[in-house]
């Protein structure tokens, strides 16, 4: 059934929901800031990154109002790192977290599972968020916006999971490396390898850029490229994190660049089954 804009309802359910999700990482990172016992560097940091997940949300909004394709793999992506972005927050260095933490916690978790089952699982929700991006087109009548339908053949959600998926592995790799500069007082002899891994996280962008460009046009090694690149970001990451940051570090900071990892390699796989 549709409403008086001719949309489905459960398109304007979805957007609901995806303003609750918003407002909800917001409430918890308020809550986790409020009863944490200190506010360090490193917390602040952390909380800075996952506050900026905010911004995701939004973006994803304009993706459904606008019945963008991409808006399926984004809900995904931005769902699984906003659990763990929120999550390693929760759970203070000792004892055991507030209560309040915990329930809002519980409940964003639950709100990302209810975005994720309605963009993957909701048959209405799949065959209306197909639309590509307008662009500017000449026409006899001067410059108009038209969507710009692609030539080759069309993308599949998995292969738009896999570049969404990878482009995470910058800013997470970048967030424990900033944090890590508070942690050289006492170290100053690993400042050259800090150093070099606020460059390597800012190459990986790069990298991530040229491969899923490739990748995005069926080029034969491009899904191979973009595996080992993965298999490079963690060899390298995971180490840093623990020597610099400690087990409370690669867990804290090390478990969501796994999982972005682990959803790249899915989605890959399932791209070349599909």
């Amino acid at each position: 059934m549709t409403i008086e804009t001719g949309r489905p309802r459960v398109l304007h359910a979805l957007t609901a929901l995806l303003v609750a999700t918003a407002a909800a990482t917001v409430v918890v990172e308020v809550i986790n800031y409020w009863y944490a016992p200190s506010h360090g560097f490193g917390f602040a940091v952390r909380t800075g990154w996952a506050l900026l997940r905010t911004l995701g949300w939004l973006l994803l909004i304009r993706q459904v109002r606008r019945d963008r394709a991409a808006a399926r793999p984004l809900g995904l992506i931005l769902a699984v790192t906003t659990v763990f972005a929120v999550g390693r927050l929760v759970v203070p260095r000792s004892g055991l977290p507030p209560l309040p933490g915990v329930i809002g916690f519980a409940v964003l978790l639950i709100l990302c599972v209810a975005v994720v089952v309605l963009l993957y699982r909701h048959p209405v929700v799949r065959d209306h968020l197909v639309r590509h991006p307008q662009r500017l087109v000449l026409t006899r009548e001067g410059l108009r916006s038209r969507e710009a339908v692609p030539r080759r053949a069309p993308v599949t959600g998995w292969l738009l999971t896999a570049r969404i998926s990878a482009f995470t592995y910058s800013p997470l790799m970048l967030v424990p490396c900033l944090i890590s500069f508070a942690e050289l007082g006492d170290r100053p002899e690993w400042l050259p390898a800090v150093l070099l891994w606020l460059a390597s996280g800012i190459g990986v962008s790069y990298a991530v850029l040229l491969g899923t460009f490739f990748l995005l046009r069926g080029k034969a090694g491009a899904r191979r490229y973009l595996g080992g690149l993965t298999v490079f970001v963690l060899v390298w990451d995971l180490p840093l994190c623990y020597f610099l940051l400690g087990v409370d570090g690669l867990i804290r900071d090390g478990a969501p660049l796994v999982a972005a990892a682990v959803l790249t390699w899915y989605a890959l796989r399932r791209a070349a089954t599909a």
